[in-house]
């Protein structure tokens, strides 16, 4: 029998860099090598710019020393330079889809691409199998900050929006989240700071903070 959860959840939505896996390190890093192996010069403020969406949108819509560049081929060098040895897991992420697998649908709700989200869940998290499904960028034709993906991922569950709980790091997923009509959205501090990401209805500074809504 599945534990109880919380009356009106009936699903819980997560994102992944950032949010179950501390990549953010990795991410900034693979952008120092882009910079590098072309020639441009790295700044936080590019940096910034990259959090919760996906690399080639960044590249095709955001001005920046890649002006002119392709973004496929950009967004495959991301790739080809992640360095993956940073990857950890964040803390209590693996408790958090266990306790939520155990009373409600999960779902990884991401940007990144199938691989490295596969990656992620099987080598660093070790949890895939308690994820009902996985909405990657190559299932939508708009991510993140678009409602794309998260609607998406309520349709593949079968669950209303209104119900659902997303868990993200970025302002970017949790303004896609809210767009897509997801009832709460929770903000997790450690990549933005509470402040930037007040767009969120509540606030946490841990996973261990999201168990008690499930």
């Amino acid at each position: 029998m599945a534990a109880t959860t919380t009356p009106g959840v009936t699903a819980l939505l997560l994102d992944l860099d950032g949010t179950l896996v501390n990549s953010e390190a990795a991410n900034d890093e693979r952008l120092r090598r882009v910079c590098a192996a072309r020639g441009w010069t790295y700044s936080d403020d590019l940096a910034a710019l990259f959090p919760g969406r996906r690399p080639d949108d960044v590249f095709a819509s955001e001005p920046g020393p890649w002006a002119g560049e392709d973004p496929a081929e950009l967004m495959a060098l991301m790739v080809a330079l992640t360095p993956r040895e940073a990857l950890e897991p964040v803390p209590g992420a693996a408790g958090l889809v266990r306790h939520a697998a155990a009373r409600v649908p999960v779902a990884l709700v991401t940007s990144a691409v199938a691989a490295w989200a596969e990656m992620c869940l099987d080598e660093v998290l070790g949890v895939r199998e308690l994820f009902t499904t996985i909405v990657t960028r190559e299932h939508v034709e708009r991510g993140k900050p678009d409602p794309e993906p998260y609607a998406l991922a309520c349709a593949r569950l079968g669950v209303a929006p209104r119900n659902a709980v997303a868990v993200e790091d970025a302002p970017a997923g949790l303004i896609s989240a809210a767009a897509a009509g997801v009832g709460t959205t929770v903000g997790l501090t450690g990549t933005f700071t509470a402040s930037g990401l007040a767009m969120a209805d509540r606030i946490v500074t841990s996973l261990a903070d999201v168990e008690a809504l499930l």
